[in-house]
């Protein structure tokens, strides 16, 4: 067998665990998603929709940039905001006998924080064996207040677009689902190798339920192709510029020829080198030993033009007037520069299924699993590599570029859910104001869908007229944005003088319908004990 064949057959295996193909691979060799479609929404799941839906009394903070207002009373009319009243003045009682008097269904919110669901850009519905069920991952995202997601790509095609019309039916327990793939995918013609191909892919994904493109670092002939076919047919576009392309393909490059969103990090540096042209690699690197493709990621922190100078206010100018939008998925590589706090995360002995956490443990068959001896030098250097990354992306803001909320789970000890809290966490280390983090992760994304498509922005703010999607917690996110975790935020009592638990989104509001988001962790938590329970029991009979 040739050296080239076996490098074929390597990049193909390689496909099977990567959400991150490479660019020259044939759909063909993709094989069919194990994940096993949500069950029918039964009886009781959810409640709603109703003619007339109030919430009362909540503090607003709307998904604008606007600074909370409140209390106020929400009215809802089938699945959309009707109206957003005042219902009295802060420090005095609420004023009494309200319209609507008699609504179908009330929420009492006094005192409780109200605002629209969150958008995530970049998911992954995941499948067998990590996670086989997509109800595990659609129950976690809805407690975590996320009510619309951008599958880069959820699942195959046709399951795609099955489990998004079965959401956008209310048929199962799900958030709504942008469809994102991958060029080749769901076709019998392999990847597009030229342009003309490129473009027929295009043509055959508009017609056949594609929302957008997820792209790699494509041959530029075959990039300009997509991207201009994508346009034509109002198909939004987002790419992770993988390294084995990111050298004739970086983000400035891509957003040129018409790309919307830089996904991750990948590109940014490689446009900023100071005295290379490709990053400076190891003699020995190989790209497929996962510890180092991840390992020197990091390398690039110094390699760069100085953050602040003028290449680097050129490069961040250049992409506001292109209108990108950055989509950093900051959670997804945090392991990397504390890998002991994520694998311990509060999170993980309640909420990540045990086939979950095999699949993050260090392997070299796993995507992402790459920590096969993660030395403290490696994460020092991913911590002086998330400041320069803190700057760029809060720079971009500052100069009015969009920069959104995702997670990209569930990889790297990052879980569903938890992972996109965690995101907006790290926005606010990079110095994003609160209320700028809430923007990225509910207007910014239903700003960056609406841009894509062509049609009007029908989510991301707590507006009259907009899709009845929000969440309502009973702590104040903006003072700490931790108690939006499914687990909320550890605080000591001074009453009992013990600590407690406080927060974690109450209620998650799709389409009109509350979900009562506890039931819903405690829906995954009992997920988590039957396969703790199926497994010790093959444990004991294989005795």
């Amino acid at each position: 067998m040739s050296k080239r064949t076996l490098l074929s057959l390597a990049a193909i295996a390689a496909m099977f665990v990567s959400s991150f193909p490479a660019p020259h691979v044939s759909a063909q060799a993709q094989p069919e998603a194990k994940l096993n479609p949500a069950p029918a929404r039964p009886p009781g799941e959810g409640v709603g929709p109703f003619k007339t839906l109030v919430i009362r009394g909540a503090i607003l903070i709307d998904g604008s940039g606007a600074p909370p207002v409140g209390p106020v009373d929400i009215i809802v009319e089938n699945n959309r905001i009707q109206a957003v009243r005042s219902a009295g003045t802060p420090g005095l009682p609420l004023r009494p006998n309200r319209p609507p008097q008699k609504p179908d269904h009330e929420i009492d919110a006094t005192g409780m924080y109200a605002l629209p669901g969150f958008v995530s850009m970049h998911e992954h519905g995941g499948e067998a064996p990590k996670n086989p069920d997509a109800e595990y991952p659609y129950k976690l995202w809805l407690a975590h207040g996320i009510t619309t997601i951008r599958g880069v790509p959820f699942s195959s095609n046709q399951l795609t677009v099955s489990e998004r019309e079965r959401s956008a039916r209310n048929e199962i327990v799900a958030p709504r689902i942008v469809n994102y793939q991958r060029p080749g995918s769901g076709w019998e013609k392999g990847f597009p190798e030229t342009p003309e191909a490129a473009r027929e892919w295009v043509r055959w994904a508009a017609a056949n339920g594609v929302e957008g493109l997820k792209l790699g670092a494509q041959r530029p002939e075959i990039m300009a192709a997509l991207l201009d076919e994508a346009k034509k047919h109002n198909l939004g576009s987002t790419a992770h510029l993988q390294q084995t392309g990111v050298a004739h393909m970086n983000a400035l490059d891509a957003a040129k020829l018409g790309l919307g969103t830089v996904t991750h990090f990948y590109g940014h540096f490689e446009a900023l080198l100071k005295d290379y042209v490709v990053q400076p690699w190891p003699v020995d690197q190989i790209n497929d030993d996962e510890q180092m493709r991840f390992g020197q990621v990091a390398r690039l922190w110094d390699k760069i033009h100085a953050p602040g100078g003028p290449e680097w206010k050129e490069y961040l100018a250049a992409h506001i007037k292109l209108g990108t939008t950055f989509d950093p998925t900051m959670t997804a590589y945090a392991a990397g520069r504390d890998v002991m706090r994520m694998r311990n995360a509060d999170w993980h002995s309640r909420y990540t299924l045990p086939s979950l956490m095999d699949f993050y443990s260090p392997s070299r068959s796993n995507h992402g699993a790459y920590f096969y001896y993660w030395t403290l030098e490696d994460e020092i250097a991913w911590r002086n590599f998330y400041q320069v990354w803190f700057r760029l992306l809060n720079d971009y803001k500052k100069m009015g570029g969009r920069v959104t909320v995702s997670a990209d789970a569930a990889f790297i000890y990052n879980t569903y859910g938890f992972g996109n809290i965690h995101e907006m966490e790290l926005l606010q280390e990079a110095g994003f104001h609160p209320l700028e983090v809430i923007q990225a992760a509910t207007y910014n994304g239903a700003m960056t869908l609406s841009v894509a498509s062509g049609k009007p922005m029908d989510r991301g703010m707590v507006r009259t007229g907009l899709l009845a999607d929000l969440m309502i917690v009973d702590q104040n996110p903006l003072k700490n944005l931790k108690v939006l975790y499914g687990t909320g935020a550890l605080r000591l009592n001074d009453e009992t003088r013990k600590p407690e638990w406080i927060g974690g989104i109450k209620y998650t509001i799709k389409d009109g319908i509350v979900y009562d988001a506890k039931k819903l962790l405690a829906d995954v938590g009992a997920m988590v004990e039957k396969q703790k329970r199926d497994r010790a029991r093959t444990t004991t009979s294989s005795r």
